[in-house]
């Protein structure tokens, strides 16, 4: 598939995903999603894929918001159907991956923007971005997914804050709160995330997917039993046998 919207680049195990939308500071709208979807998908059948990063194109935003001159017109049957779609075929999609997607917030994190970065695994951030959810002042709530998930991150006394107050947050505030795992300058973002992906990618894929759906389920009743059972899983898997292998050997492991 060719992309309109977003660019990919390979570098050995670790993938990077551009959204490339400069003049509209890389707003999603359904072209996007589209693409974006395409390419999850792609990257998650991939076996030479072990960590995938998403960022925004430039140094002013990663996505700041969803494409409002799409869905402005909309009724609530259609607008049922935006969200849904658009959390089935993207949002949920990131977010039970089976490799570990970053997001490198390059500044604005607004709206949908900020539900993107949300359903990824891991947020690194650039000391100039801002991250809020804005829908309150257009009349409108979060649609995907930021709702449920922001509450789970920070706690629902500071999602409600952010989301009826729809203020921005500088990016160390989103650290203090958990929003966030890391800040860096502008300039060492994309280098700092790589050197994570590149820390993870050299670890189990097989465990890593395992411990992806059993750390999804954490927030549920049946977290405990879903590690119980994926613990159990890996012991069937090659990628255990030649770990133990290489720890009994004093050796590092080849996966």
């Amino acid at each position: 598939m060719n992309y309109e919207n977003i660019s990919l680049n390979k570098e050995d195990k670790v993938n990077i995903i551009t959204i490339n939308r400069p003049e509209s500071l890389n707003a999603l709208n359904a072209q996007t999603i589209k693409e974006l979807s395409s390419v999850m998908e792609k990257l998650n059948a991939d076996s030479a894929c072990r960590v995938i990063i998403l960022t925004g194109s430039g140094e002013k935003s990663f996505v700041a918001g969803a494409d409002i001159k799409e869905f402005c017109d909309f009724g609530q049957d259609k607008a049922e159907e935006l969200a849904r779609t658009g959390q089935n075929t993207l949002f949920n999609k990131i977010e039970n991956m089976t490799k570990p997607v970053i997001a490198a917030i390059n500044g604005f994190a607004l709206g949908g923007g900020l539900e993107l970065a949300m359903a990824c695994h891991i947020r690194y951030a650039s000391e100039n971005a801002k991250l809020g959810l804005p829908e309150v002042t257009l009349g409108l709530i979060p649609g995907y997914g930021g709702t449920q998930r922001l509450p789970k991150l920070v706690g629902k006394g500071i999602a409600n804050e952010m989301i009826f107050s729809a203020k921005m947050i500088p990016a160390q505030r989103a650290k203090e709160i958990g929003l966030v795992n890391e800040v860096y300058p502008i300039g060492e973002l994309l280098t700092k995330t790589k050197e994570l992906a590149y820390v993870i990618a050299q670890n189990s894929p097989m465990a890593i997917s395992k411990a992806i759906q059993a750390v999804n389920l954490s927030d549920t009743d049946k977290g405990f039993e879903a590690e119980i059972k994926y613990f159990g899983e890996v012991f069937e898997l090659d990628d255990k046998k030649e770990g133990v292998t290489a720890f009994l050997e004093k050796r590092k492991p080849n996966f």
